[in-house]
């Protein structure tokens, strides 16, 4: 048995032929591959790159009061598109972790998380003219616009409990 099963891979390995490519010395581009020479192509075509913007920032704090502290950080992206000269849009997103607090585990799993801090469109059609839709959207407003602070919701008490 172990002699046909030999004899069966040296036959069958000797008429089966490898596939040959002619372009083996060419060199690879790896910009060409990720960039199309046509642009419209791409999913994200019609987005213009000098047209958009994007800055991070990041807040640490602590505060304490009374019994309590409180320490948090804020991470920050705020993009914005222009359209054209007269529309525009905006978006501000923020991670926020609260690594340390004496208000319990509670108020960490309320305020850790990805927030959508503010979504903006600003239409100018004319000089004396200016539309804005805004979302705004804080964590119970535990954190201001420079990451740090507490809003007048904040209830805990000493032992962490709401």
């Amino acid at each position: 048995m172990k002699k046909l099963t030999f004899i069966l891979i040296i036959l069958i390995s000797s008429i089966t032929f490898a596939q040959f490519k002619g372009e083996e010395n060419k060199p690879l581009n790896i910009k060409n591959s990720i960039l199309s020479d046509n642009p419209s192509s791409s999913l994200f075509s019609f987005i213009n790159p000098e047209n958009f913007s994007m800055s991070q920032s990041v807040g640490l704090s602590y505060s304490s009061f009374g019994n309590n502290g409180v320490a948090l950080g804020v991470y920050t992206n705020h993009m914005a598109y222009k359209f054209n000269d007269k529309l525009n849009v905006q978006l501000d997103a923020s991670l926020v972790n609260s690594p340390y607090n004496t208000l319990g585990d509670s108020f960490k799993k309320s305020i850790n998380g990805i927030y959508l801090d503010r979504a903006q469109i600003n239409y100018h059609p004319s000089k004396d003219f200016n539309i804005s839709l805004m979302y705004s959207n804080t964590p119970l407003n535990y954190y201001n616009n420079f990451g740090y602070g507490f809003g007048r919701y904040s209830n805990f008490s000493n032992n962490g409990s709401e």
